[in-house]
């Protein structure tokens, strides 16, 4: 649908039912210099009756956490949070930085998730009605944006039915789109 659109680059972390670590894919969105991360997924309960889509991004205490893990590794890292190399920086500006970056990243990643989460109730059961936060290892970039997007349950017979749809498929595309 974004590729349609015209406006956007897209690139997908891989196009068939392979396995990529969390971390490859937080690497692939930094390689390519993405403006934006979105992962889009179907979500499993040990209880079959659980239900709903849900939009997250990180929390505040895994924002907090991510900031000090890039400091921590990034002599070993590619060394650029928000287009500003660090590791020529001392300890305490490189610290303020990552933290300003984070934050403006988390801004924007709430903002976006609610926006998505709007257009996904006008399709879907919400299993929450805000932007939930976790600290996914898919949302931990410092300066790119990052939604996780469930899209319902695939443990509960009913949504796993309807997550195999096209027409379903289709819509829960356009309004992530």
């Amino acid at each position: 649908r974004l590729r349609n659109f015209g406006h956007y680059k897209i690139l997908m972390t891989r196009d068939s039912d392979t396995t990529l670590r969390l971390n490859q894919r937080v690497e692939f969105a930094n390689e390519n210099q993405a403006d934006l991360f979105v992962s889009i997924h179907a979500d499993a309960f040990r209880q079959a009756s659980a239900n709903g889509a849900s939009v997250y991004a990180l929390s505040t205490k895994g924002a907090s956490s991510t900031a000090a893990q890039y400091l921590a590794d990034r002599e070993n890292a590619a060394d650029l949070v928000g287009g500003v190399r660090l590791s020529d920086k001392d300890d305490v500006l490189a610290g303020v930085l990552a933290d300003l970056s984070m934050t403006a990243t988390l801004d924007t990643s709430l903002s976006l998730g609610a926006r998505v989460l709007g257009e996904i109730d006008d399709i879907a059961k919400l299993h929450k009605r805000k932007v939930e936060q976790a600290g996914f290892a898919v949302l931990k970039s410092p300066d790119i944006p990052s939604i996780l997007v469930e899209t319902g349950f695939i443990s509960n017979p009913g949504e796993a039915d309807r997550l195999n749809t096209s027409a379903y498929q289709d819509n829960m595309a356009s309004a992530i789109h």
